[in-house]
């Protein structure tokens, strides 16, 4: 029956509470067939051991629904549970146009933060549809289906809420496409890997001050990036190739890292990283991850010295975002369906150009010019922003 033929039909609403064991739902509808009633909906919810199984059905016929009552609550308190029937006409009201997903991480999730994130999806004339929890661990995950009020004017209002209360939200629009985003691509040094690939060089060079001091004049807006980069590669000049070994080692993954790309890979994403680093670290982090994609710039070897300069194309804040068209054009990935990550200035390019910018642990610039942030330390917490649950990620990792 279409919701278009029950708009008009008598139906029951039938409620059940209580503790939560095997075979209530298929008592609740064994008692329901005997009346020969059309299922409408059906919603069920478990939450400590606690179930709410809500069935809308059609009214029986003539005479039959004081029977059915009777009936489902004897049924009901057979078990020690609980029954309301409610009697109306119809199935739910249609849901409004514009429909969105907002997932909320919170570490805590608190109730003051869950009501200030609802009370301004109200305010833009939105109305939560559903809720569910997504993850339980690292963090509190949640997601809101939302309708009635469209993406962008509600990302840009609850981006402002976030701020205030300590939560991280993601707002994408609901539809197949969000499924269909099967491209990553992420920064390297502070997201992927918690180091800087440039500081780990320098202290086998003694340099480390000096990188520094004009990392320092380049966050100051002193030197841009290729000039800094330059700079800095320059003091590294005459260090034995064989360092390159030891700084692959002490490369340390994000939390998360290796979670995240697993779990995407099995999905059938392809997974990339541009980076304003060195080809002789992404290239390790390429083989040993898995990933389709790796860029970054190159050090120059000579007589197993590195030259203190770089071959190639330079990577740098444009040189990312390009290298994303790149690899979405190699993947054959329309560009809304991709999705990119990164902490700094020189991301934000890639960030925009991407169908969803995910800014991880990042600058406050970058936060507020990212689609979305994610301010706990574990990478693998992006997965909830894709609508990807804990238990889906725990059941991939048993299987």
């Amino acid at each position: 029956m279409s919701a278009s033929q029950t708009s008009d039909v008598p139906t029951l609403l039938v409620k059940i509470f209580g503790k939560d064991r095997p075979g209530i739902t298929a008592g609740l509808f064994d008692t329901l067939a005997a009346y020969s009633v059309d299922v409408v909906d059906i919603e069920q919810v478990v939450t400590r051991g606690r179930i709410v199984l809500c069935a809308l059905v059609t009214r029986p016929e003539v005479g039959g629904e004081g029977d059915l009552r009777a009936t489902v609550h004897s049924w009901a308190e057979s078990l020690k549970l609980q029954a309301e029937i409610i009697s109306g006409t119809g199935d739910n009201r249609p849901r409004g146009s514009g429909r969105s997903h907002v997932t909320v991480l919170g570490n805590p999730l608190t109730s003051e933060s869950t009501a200030a994130i609802a009370a301004r999806i109200t305010a833009t004339g939105g109305n939560i549809d559903r809720i569910f929890r997504l993850a339980k661990y690292p963090v509190t995950a949640v997601e809101f289906a939302v309708s009635g009020t469209e993406t962008e004017p509600l990302r840009t209002s609850l981006a402002l809420a976030a701020k205030h209360i300590g939560v991280d939200v993601a707002v994408v629009s609901a539809g197949l496409h969000r499924r269909a985003q099967r491209l990553v691509v992420m920064d390297v040094d502070s997201t992927l890997i918690q180091d800087e690939v440039i500081e780990l060089f320098a202290a086998h060079a003694g340099c480390e001050d000096k990188v520094a001091a004009v990392t320092e004049q380049a966050m100051r807006g002193e030197l841009d990036f290729e000039q800094s980069l330059h700079a800095r590669v320059a003091l590294l000049a005459g260090l034995d190739v064989s360092v390159v070994d030891k700084v692959r080692a002490e490369v340390r993954l994000t939390p998360g890292a290796r979670t995240l790309i697993r779990t995407l890979k099995r999905l059938g994403y392809q997974v990339g990283v541009v980076s304003g680093g060195f080809t002789q670290v992404t290239d390790d982090l390429r083989e040993r991850l898995g990933l389709d994609f790796a860029a970054a710039n190159t050090l120059e070897v000579e007589d197993g010295k590195l030259t203190g300069r770089v071959t190639g194309e330079i990577v740098d804040r444009a040189g990312k975002a390009r290298l994303l068209r790149r690899f979405a054009a190699e993947a054959g990935v329309p560009l809304a369906q991709t999705v990119a990550i990164g902490d700094g200035a020189n991301d934000l390019d890639m960030l925009n150009a991407a169908g969803l910018g995910v800014a991880f642990c990042a600058k406050p610039v970058v936060r507020e010019a990212a689609d979305t942030a994610v301010n706990v330390p574990f990478l693998d917490a992006v997965l909830y922003l894709l609508g990807i649950t804990r238990e889906e990620v725990e059941a991939a990792d048993l299987a």
